[in-house]
């Protein structure tokens, strides 16, 4: 089984969609299958206004369609809802080619908080581009049951891994603030609510990973909190080793991969109940879920690093592509 992934997310962005995409590729041959990413590496591009470190690929269904035909694809997933995804979208369907998507991200509420359109909008051109799938893959129970009463269909389940190798609690503290250290990583952006993270009356130091248009801004209304710009690898595990807690408001991602790479490092996660905290800390008594995010990054300092740690290594990659790879096959089986 040959698959092409399409995604409009790709280096150098830092997100969990490209974590994610990388590892189903790398685990492809696991499951028989060979992963084939078409990327912006493959096209032109233009900054996004207002958001220059993503840049748009000017993909156009002709020149994909020849892509395909050069390929030869038994199937095609479409990771994002961007220019390639729907240049492939608009080739597969001229070709009669079947295919899946995965919903990553809530486009409607990320459009809504930088201008006026309203999510009902959004949401009715995300039932079309993901309508004429055979199958739209999302990470969590919580997400699905809103999908299917916002009307879209055929919803299957892939959730997410870390990798337990790098993300580990490790005894060396590389962060010399003043302890305890509340760590936040992500893209530093509005829809991140990340101000609600800032603004808390807590003890000791609060730091930020991860870089975005909103950073100028927080760095200069927050001159107390620590920003580190964006960290991977080493430099970034190493990072959550040395923090108390992960505290995580954001209030739409849909999953939230830097929740498990915290738990892997022993951190307990501090989050608002909704989609993604909800569904990652679940009844593991790993997190603190509350409307007060102040008491419940508080309250998480009294969670054990050590059951963390134990809940973290539960989430592998393997498994995450076994349930992505079954899906395709799923959704091949009843084409």
């Amino acid at each position: 089984m040959r698959v092409l992934i399409a995604t409009d997310a790709w280096h150098p962005q830092i997100n969990g969609v490209v974590r994610s995409l990388e590892y189903m590729a790398h685990e492809a041959p696991h499951f028989g299958a060979e992963a084939v990413l078409l990327t912006p590496e493959r096209f032109q591009s233009v900054p996004m206004p207002g958001y220059p470190e993503i840049r748009l690929a000017l993909a156009r269904p002709g020149r994909v369609a020849r892509i395909l035909d050069r390929i030869g694809p038994t199937h095609v997933h479409i990771a994002t809802e961007g220019p390639i995804g729907l240049a492939v979208r608009t080739a597969c369907r001229r070709l009669g080619m079947d295919f899946t998507t995965s919903y990553h991200t809530r486009f409607p509420e990320y459009v809504s908080a930088r201008a006026p359109i309203p999510q009902a909008w959004s949401y009715r051109a995300l039932r079309w581009f993901h309508g004429e799938a055979r199958a739209m893959m999302v990470s969590t129970a919580s997400l699905e049951r809103e999908l299917h009463g916002r009307g879209f269909q055929r919803i299957r389940r892939w959730t997410r891994g870390v990798d337990t190798e790098l993300f580990r609690p490790r005894h060396e503290r590389i962060l010399d603030s003043r302890a305890p250290i509340f760590l936040s990583v992500g893209r530093v952006a509005v829809e991140k609510n990340l101000e609600a993270f800032l603004s808390l009356d807590l003890p000791g130091t609060k730091v930020v990973v991860g870089d975005g248009p909103a950073r100028t801004d927080l760095q200069k209304k927050y001159p107390q909190a620590r920003f580190l710009g964006a960290l991977a690898g080493e430099d970034l595990a190493r990072v959550y080793a040395s923090a108390d807690v992960f505290v995580f408001p954001s209030l739409t991602d849909t999953f939230g991969i830097v929740l498990l790479e915290a738990l892997a490092s022993g951190l307990p996660i501090a989050a608002y109940p909704v989609t993604g905290p909800a569904d990652v800390v679940g009844d593991s008594a790993c997190g603190i879920l509350s409307e007060d995010l102040r008491e419940a990054a508080l309250s998480a300092l009294e969670i054990p690093k050590s059951r963390c740690r134990t809940y973290g290594e539960t989430f592998t990659w393997r498994e995450s592509a076994r349930q992505f790879f079954h899906n395709i096959q799923e959704a091949r089986a009843t084409a």
